[in-house]
């Protein structure tokens, strides 16, 4: 479990979050929703220490995580796939993977079966760079190297933008896998409201850095979390 506590940030004397608190539970989709620049890539980017909070605290199953580095949480169990995917063009997709062994001692770098089997366009290209591939294979590639971490928390920020839907079908199907196993929390940000209600158990309204709307999912809930977050 992770969980956010009090958590402030600025950008110089711009504050951008206030006081926000969330807890995203192992086996269950938390989702973070909300306009353009209301705040939520900031909160990615603070969780996985990228950008380092102003104040508040942030627990990853009770240890506070606070004061770590990114690495340190990557480490720790923390898997950030950023907006824009973050993969390196001009390595391999095998190379890409590899990149996730980083977090890993060296008894456990190496590729788990089942990536292949969520991702099976990846096995197979292999060999081709990662800059070559289309923007959903790079979405694809981009979650599988978190996923090699073995995390305990993935946080997948607008894992839909700008990808084909046969693409963002396959990838909700492996969120789905996921949550199913019951080994991770996983954080997902989105504006694409019928992917997201369909996965989420819980969600967060956020609106000019502050977190508004704190529900589990429910049919009542639907029309209002929608109004909330296209205003």
């Amino acid at each position: 479990m992770l969980s956010v506590e009090h958590l402030n940030f600025h950008y110089g004397k711009s504050q951008i979050l206030y006081n926000l608190n969330l807890t995203a539970q192992a086996g269950a989709v938390t989702c973070i929703m909300g306009t353009n620049g209301v705040g939520k890539t900031t909160l990615m980017r603070a969780i996985s220490g990228v950008a380092p909070a102003s104040s508040g605290e942030i627990y990853l199953q009770g240890k506070n995580i606070t004061q770590e580095a990114a690495f340190r949480r990557a480490h720790a169990g923390v898997a950030y796939v950023p907006q824009g995917r973050g993969i390196f063009p001009m390595l391999s997709v095998a190379e890409n993977l590899e990149t996730g062994f980083s977090c890993l001692p060296t008894k456990e770098r190496y590729i788990p079966e089942d990536i292949f089997e969520m991702f099976p366009v990846l096995n197979k290209m292999l060999n081709r760079k990662g800059g070559d591939l289309s923007g959903g294979q790079q979405q694809q590639l981009a979650i599988a190297r978190a996923l090699i971490t073995r995390p305990k928390v993935l946080i997948l920020d607008e894992p839909t933008e700008g990808i084909q839907p046969n693409i963002i079908k396959d990838i909700g199907c492996v969120i789905h896998k996921l949550c199913k196993k019951g080994e991770m929390a996983i954080i997902l940000v989105e504006q694409y409201f019928d992917f997201a209600f369909e996965l989420a158990d819980h969600f967060y309204a956020m609106k000019q850095g502050q977190v508004i709307m704190d529900v589990p999912k429910s049919d009542a809930i639907r029309e209002k979390l929608l109004k909330q977050v296209s205003v």
